[in-house]
């Protein structure tokens, strides 16, 4: 009757990936039209002129232009490429 116990499996030996969250576009780089400025949990970030929230809270732009922030750094907004774009 020799023989090995059995080894359990490890309780503790998984990990999840990080999620890669944070500012993905800086103050004055140019962005296109959908692209993804900020992925955040929740309103981190607050969303500016030209720029709208995403059902998962990301932030994306609504016109071709540069980024800029303002209110401390905590709201996010586009200075559009065209000055004749008045929607939005």
């Amino acid at each position: 009757m020799a023989h090995k116990k059995g080894q359990g499996s490890v309780r503790n030996g998984r990990d999840s990936l990080p999620k890669r969250r944070g500012i993905k576009t800086y103050g004055g780089q140019a962005v296109t039209v959908g692209s993804i400025l900020v992925t955040q949990c929740g309103t981190r970030y607050a969303p500016g002129r030209y720029v709208r929230r995403a059902r998962n809270d990301s932030l994306f732009a609504m016109a071709v232009g540069k980024v800029y922030f303002d209110q401390g750094g905590k709201r996010v907004n586009i200075l559009p490429a065209d000055p004749t774009l008045t929607t939005v």
